[in-house]
């Protein structure tokens, strides 16, 4: 996971706060002349470092459910592989429902604020996470973020994640539902070859249908797959270029911020 790929060293994010992560490695250099098995220590170690960080980020996520349970946020994890169509969508869901419920998004990526400031042209507040080399978002950055939105006035937060399949899977961001974002132009099989990601989703939103044709799309392949993979999920087929689908998108997110407001401690 995130201890091979090199994503785990220290970091800042570009919107005003340090998130460096603490891993809590205490780096011992003193060399000895034994025989040592350095392959198992250095697995013994990432497997340690792994479940500390998780450990932490999951206190991290419980803190920021409760912010947004105190306050009835409903807030949706977004992940897909990048150039699935999830700027887009939001893009769309801000333009067209923005008038219905309050919304906010945080967006992250490895550089760059283009995805924020494509939002923000739509009149709702999106806030830029710059990740470094990291390729995932985690609790601790999401909790410094929602620093920088007047919590009181939303009903949703969408947190567009990284572009990513893998990483994002293993962190809870506090989130009420992942959504899973994934297109027609990345084939039939993706569920099948990043189950991690599918297995939790509560929705896996199917993009960009209106090239399903020009793609030679087989969509009863891909929804066989998507329903072995995430089996608890629902399944709309949407293109956020359209417009195709998306009222049923606005229904469920109708549907999730009333369960978030009736869940809403008295």
């Amino acid at each position: 996971m995130c201890q091979t790929c090199g994503c785990s060293t220290g970091h800042k994010q570009g919107h005003g706060h340090d998130h460096q992560h603490d891993h809590g490695e205490d780096h011992d250099h003193t060399h000895g002349h034994g025989h040592h098995h350095h392959e198992q220590d250095t697995e013994h170690r990432a497997i340690e470092v792994n479940t500390a960080l998780l450990g932490q980020n999951d206190k991290l996520a419980e803190r920021n459910r409760g912010i947004f349970l105190a306050r009835g946020i409903a807030v949706m994890n977004l992940v897909s592989s990048p150039g699935s169509g999830k700027t887009m969508l939001l893009e769309k869901t801000l333009q067209l429902f923005g008038n219905e419920l309050k919304l906010a998004v945080i967006v992250g990526d490895l550089a760059t604020e283009n995805d924020a400031m494509r939002l923000r042209r739509h009149g709702s507040p999106a806030i830029q996470i710059q990740t470094g080399t990291v390729c995932h978002l985690d609790a601790h950055m999401i909790h410094h973020a929602i620093e920088d939105l007047k919590l009181s006035d939303l009903d949703i937060l969408f947190i567009e994640n990284v572009g990513n399949l893998v990483c994002p899977s293993a962190f809870d961001l506090g989130e009420d539902a992942r959504i899973v974002l994934t297109s027609v132009t990345e084939g039939e099989d993706k569920p099948l070859k990043y189950p991690s990601i599918f297995q939790d989703a509560e929705l896996v939103l199917l993009n960009k249908t209106d090239l399903s044709a020009a793609v030679e799309f087989d969509r009863e392949t891909a929804l066989r797959n998507i329903r072995e993979a995430a089996p608890g999920a629902k399944i709309l087929e949407i293109s956020a270029k359209t417009g195709d689908g998306l009222g049923g998108w606005f229904e469920y997110l109708r549907q999730l911020s009333r369960r978030k407001k009736s869940a809403m401690p008295k």
